[in-house]
Formats: C-alpha cells, structure tokens, sequence
C-alpha cells in the first residue's frame, strides 16, 4: 500500500511541470554527479551549436560562392562566344541575312548555355537600322528588375547578377539572373539575361546542415555519456565515502571503505579507514574510561552510604541536644548537621547520576495532573519563599487533566527550578505558569534575578556548573540538579528548555507530552516571556485549584 501510495506520488509530481523546478534545483544542490553531467551537457552542447552554426555558414557561403562563379564564367563564356560570332559574320546590308545571323545566335545561346532561361531585350527601340526583335526562352523578362537593366545599361563592358526567387513547378526556388550586353550589327545594342537555379546547390546545403545537427546531437549523447561513465568511475567512491562517513557518525564505529589501486581515490580510501580506526579506538577507550568512572562513582556511592547513615545518626542525635551544649559547640553541632545533610543529598544525586549514566533508569509512570503537582510544590515551597521575602504565584488556565508521568521524578524537578528561581530571583516575584494542550502539557517557572548571558544559558544544565562561581549556595543544592532535572524530562520524552537575560529574569519550561512516545510540539507555554513580571499585575497572583470530575476531563481543552 505504501509503495502504490509512494508511485502515485511520484507519478503526480512527473505530471506536474510545476514542481520540476524545485525537483531540479534540489538534485542539482545534493548531486555531485547530476551537476556535473548536466553542467558538462551544457556546455558541450552550446560549444558544439557555436561550432556547427559556423560550419553551416561557411558551408552555405562557399556553396553559395562557387555556385556563383561557375555561373558567371558559363555566363560570359557564352556571351563572349555569340559576340565573336557576331563580329566575325559579314553580312552586308541584307536584312535576310541578319535575321539568319541573329535566329543563329539565339540558338547558340540557349543550347551552349547551361542556364535555365535566357531572355534578350533590345536598348535602342527607337534606331533606324534594321529591325531585330529580342527573345525569351524560360525567363519572363518581368524577373528581371530594373536595377539589374540599370546596371547592365548603364556598365556596357561589365557583367552584373542578382539573386532572385525563381518559379519552379508551382514553388519558388532560389536562382540567380546575370545580364550583360551583346551588340549586334545593324541593329544595335541588347541586354542577355541568363537565369540559373540553385536547387541543387540548396539541396546540398540542407543535407550538410542536417548532418552536422544530427551528428552535434549525437556527439552530445556520446560526450554526455562518456561524462556519466567517467564521473561515475570517480564519483562512486566518493558516494561510498560518504555514506561510509554517515554510517560512521551514526555510530557505526566497523564500517570501512573498500580500497582498489594506488591512484590518489584509493589514497584517500586508505586515509579514511586510517582516520576511522583511530576514531573507533579512542572512543573505545573513552567508553572504557567512562564506564571505570561509572563504576567508581556507583561503588564509592554505595561504600559511602553505611559509613554517611552511621555520621548521619550522630549527628542527628548531637543536633537534638544542641541546647545542652554551649554556643560554640552549639553551633559546632549545627553546622555538622546541615553538612551531613546536604553530602547525603550529593551522595543520592551522585548514585542518580551514575543510575543515567549506565542507562539503568526506569519510569514508573501513574495519571498525574501537572497543575495538581505545581500546587504542592508551591505550597511546599512557599515558607522558603517568604523566608527569604519572594513571592511565589501560581498561574494554571490547564493542564489539569490527568497525564501519564512519573510524580517523583516530575516532583523532583519542579522543586529544583523553584528552589533555585527563589534563590537566584533577588527577593521579587516568582511565577509558576501551567497550561496544556492538544500534545503536551507544560509548566514554566520564572523569576526577575539577575538573569543570564548566552553563553551561561547554554551550559546551564552542565554538571557542578554556576554562572558565578564566586557565589555561595544559600539554600542547599549539589550542582547536579539542573543535569538531573534535564535527564528526567529527557525520559519522559519531553524536553527542559531555558531563556535568560541579563537583567530581565530567567525562565524554565518543562514540557512533557500527553501520550508516551508522540512528540511534544510546540510548548503550551512559551519560553520567551512575552511582557515583563511587573505587567502582569494581578494576573498571576495566586489562585485555589479546584478538585475536576474525571468525566469532565477533555484533553483537547483542558
């Protein structure tokens, strides 16, 4: 079904000469060889069009010109005949003998002629001599155009021609007409015109053109598929290279290139397979590296915890009897207690860590609602805010509908960004946004601290990273609990994204998708905030999140 679907398509798109352009231009983006093939066609075929329209030209120039100069010496050869025969006869003033004389010459001059048609014309009508009329034979005198008598009028010694379109069979055919005077005894002097059809020297032309076409067509087909062949030679392991270069980067750390010959593609083969064992052994020995370090930090973890559970315990019981003892050592015993506290905290942060680190985390997912668990983080929270004179407010238009999830895991990271939005917000407003919809269910948690750069934003979910390393932790926390939060919204299939300003604040936005496996989209809250805390006025005050029925819930509204 999906290859019929696939064809249909394809056939579609062939169809539509619309879509040929993009087709086009993004094989000629991505293809090395369809580039150059086409590029080598192109210009192959203008060179052998440049080459093949100068060849036709000269051809029908020469054809044109030779054609012409046996017509002009056949021409005044024949003239030259008839006029010596006429200034060789004696005919005294016998007009019988001149008629003779003249019907001779005419004869003479069709058949020694091997021209199509002759015509004469008498100059002087109006002489007094001996009356001898013209002729024509084959030639309308109407073909021959007054310029042409001009000249052949004008210019008695001189032979002159003109290309003509002559009236061959019903068609027209191009000829050329020469004309030149003859003087006759007696009767003065006559203009001879001699037509000549260059049929044949057409013909001739159109045969040549048409080889020189058929053969530049195919000289093209034969240069383009020497091209392909060639290109296709060389392209072809440069196409394996870099498939082998993708199957490499995909992770496939065995694939290598076939080597053949010693020519330099063979040299870059071998550099290739030289570069990818390299690669694959350092990063064996990365991942050897970094599965000892695993293993230390599981099995330092676990070694600390009977020795931390014992310092623990006495230190619960010294800080239970703290009154007892006097100020130094109270506050001896106090400070010892808070420390204990927060390395156990680093201990199960540390085991949780290495947990993602081997891969070995598990889901455990139960219908959860977002805006239910915002609340009781909230709530746990906000001693701690106003501890430290922040106000901590609740917005949730959605994001009540139960979704699959894992609460703890959730839990954890929402009280990881309110707890640091609370420590890094300057003592002003915190706001804790929740909405969903369609795909995906969000929550976003901003302040109005001191904000971060870029650069900072971007390493933010770095492990034991600060933006001020100078500063001290007031509340807590171990470094790791950005990196951890962004491992379980990974897990979830969702995604943990932050935006930052000097000045401005910094926000959290933590989206999780409805159903396990779809993709998230875009986020029900966005992560640039669209006006700042200080407009939004009573807005984003807290507010009481009532119990829903589960029969009213609508994923696509809620």
């Amino acid at each position: 079904m999906a290859a019929t679907s696939a064809t249909t398509t394809a056939v579609a798109v062939l169809r539509d000469w619309r879509g040929w352009p993009a087709i086009l231009a993004a094989l000629w983006r991505r293809s090395l060889r369809f580039r150059t093939v086409t590029a080598t066609m192109l210009l192959t075929s203008l060179a052998i069009f440049v080459t093949c329209v100068t060849m036709a030209l000269v051809i029908q120039n020469d054809l044109f010109e030779s054609r012409k100069n046996e017509i002009l010496q056949d021409a005044v050869r024949v003239v030259d005949q008839a006029q010596s025969t006429l200034d060789s006869a004696e005919i005294g003033d016998d007009p019988a003998a001149l008629t003779e004389l003249w019907e001779g010459i005419t004869s003479d001059l069709v058949r020694n002629s091997t021209a199509d048609g002759v015509t004469a014309m008498r100059i002087d009508q109006g002489l007094s001599a001996a009356r001898v009329n013209g002729f024509t034979s084959g030639l309308s005198s109407n073909l021959v155009s007054s310029a042409l008598r001009n000249r052949v009028v004008q210019f008695d010694s001189w032979q002159s021609w003109q290309s003509v379109a002559l009236p061959v069979g019903g068609r027209t055919v191009p000829g050329i007409i020469v004309g030149a005077q003859l003087q006759v005894p007696q009767a003065g002097a006559f203009e001879i015109y001699f037509s000549y059809d260059l049929a044949d020297a057409d013909q001739t032309l159109t045969f040549v053109q048409r080889t020189l076409w058929i053969a530049g067509l195919g000289l093209v087909a034969i240069v383009a598929g020497i091209s392909y062949a060639v290109l296709r030679s060389v392209s072809t392991p440069i196409v394996e290279a870099a498939e082998t270069s993708a199957r490499l980067a995909s992770g496939d750390l065995g694939v290598r290139i076939d080597v053949h010959g010693e020519d330099e593609l063979a040299t870059l083969g071998r550099s290739f397979n030289a570069m990818a064992d390299s690669i694959e052994s350092q990063i064996k020995e990365l991942g050897e590296l970094s599965l000892v370090q695993q293993r230390f930090v599981s099995d330092v973890s676990h070694e600390l915890r009977t020795p931390l559970t014992t310092i623990r315990l006495a230190a619960d019981m010294l800080n239970d009897q703290r009154e007892e003892f006097d100020p130094i050592t109270s506050r001896t015993t106090e400070l010892l207690h808070t420390q204990v506290q927060r390395f156990e905290t680093l201990l199960s942060d540390l085991l949780e860590i290495s947990r993602y680190d081997a891969g070995s985390v598990q889901l455990e997912l139960e219908a959860t609602s977002l805006a239910h668990l915002a609340e009781d983080i909230v709530e746990q929270m906000r001693p701690l805010a106003e501890g430290r004179g922040t106000e901590l407010r609740l917005v949730a238009p959605g994001g009540y509908s139960p979704v699959d999830m894992d609460p703890r895991r959730v839990r954890r990271v929402l009280r990881n960004l309110v707890g640091n939005a609370i420590e890094h917000g300057e003592s002003r407003p915190v706001v804790v946004t929740v909405d969903s919809n369609q795909h995906a269910v969000a929550v976003g948690v901003r302040d109005s601290g001191l904000g971060m750069s870029p650069e900072d934003a971007e390493r933010v979910f770095d492990r034991f990273w600060r933006a001020d390393p100078s500063r001290q932790r007031t509340i807590g926390g171990t470094g790791l609990g950005l990196s951890i939060a962004l491992g379980d919204a990974t897990l979830h299939g969702g995604t943990l994204e932050v935006w930052s300003e000097l000045g401005v604040g910094t926000n959290f936005v933590l989206t999780l998708p409805r159903r396990s496996g779809e993709p998230v989209g875009e986020s029900p809250v966005p992560i640039e905030p669209d006006e700042p805390l200080a407009e939004l006025g009573d807005a984003t005050q807290p507010i009481q999140l009532a119990e829903i029925p589960s029969e009213l819930f609508d994923e696509g509204t809620i």
